[in-house]
């Protein structure tokens, strides 16, 4: 046991995949704290715990049943040319629903929709809570199947995973914030979860989009995002002196 503790390279295995676990898991974050927005502001936090921690639990169960995991790449379908796994099948479906759900959101902003107050924005701690579940599942399966891919110990794996979604639910409530009070942030945020719905639907039609260039993209319009901001809040100090 000593020895698995003072191991260099289980150490390394364990940051290195902690650290993609943290990364993997931002779309996540972002699609929880827009989910729970629709609900009334007291139920937010519990919202955001209750996602994040049905994502644990749904990793972990999934680690733990790496054979599964493994026999998930083998064909079950035939249609259009294409030979579809259960994987391509979850990622499909998951990349679609999260193109929709984006697609709905933006519409909401664009049309003026007062999510805030207005009674018909509102939604329930159920249909938010089951949003958050199914988008999970697709994320979860992606992020074990890279723990899997990196890690040679379940032991490690798990503790990886914990110390990421611990590292998340920290992060959930200043970045909700965030996007909450910054409009021009929470369409931006919209924008990814269509580009990583997309690149789900890509990997389930067998066309691997590699996450680096979506990351990158990301870092890049969050960069010039945090410029705009920057400005306006130098504009506005201005004005008010």
């Amino acid at each position: 046991m000593l020895e698995f503790l003072t191991d260099p390279a289980i150490w390394a295995s364990f940051l290195t995949l902690t650290i993609l676990e943290i990364v993997l898991g931002v779309d996540n974050v972002i699609f929880i704290s827009i989910a729970a927005e629709r609900l009334p502001e007291k139920s937010r936090a519990r919202a955001r715990s209750i996602g994040l921690g049905g994502a644990l639990v749904l990793r972990i169960g999934l680690l733990f049943s790496i054979s599964w995991i493994i026999g998930m790449s083998a064909p079950v379908l035939t249609a259009f040319g294409f030979t579809f796994s259960w994987r391509d099948i979850i990622l499909l479906a998951g990349g679609l629903f999260l193109i929709w759900k984006a697609a709905t959101e933006i519409f909401a902003e664009v049309e003026g929709e007062e999510h805030a107050s207005g009674g018909a924005a509102k939604a329930t701690m159920l249909a938010v809570i089951t949003q958050i579940m199914v988008l999970d599942m697709v994320f979860s399966l992606d992020s074990v199947i890279t723990a899997v891919g990196i890690a040679d110990h379940l032991s490690v794996m798990v503790a990886a995973v914990v110390v990421a979604i611990l590292v998340m639910m920290v992060a959930a409530e200043p970045i909700a914030d965030f996007i909450a009070h910054h409009p021009s942030t929470k369409m931006l945020a919209l924008a990814f979860l269509v580009m990583v719905g997309m690149a789900l639907v890509a990997d389930g039609m067998h066309h691997h989009v590699e996450r680096g260039f979506i990351y990158a993209a990301m870092v890049f319009a969050g960069g010039v995002e945090g410029l705009n901001l920057w400005r306006q809040k130098r504009r506005a100090g201005k004005a008010a002196q």
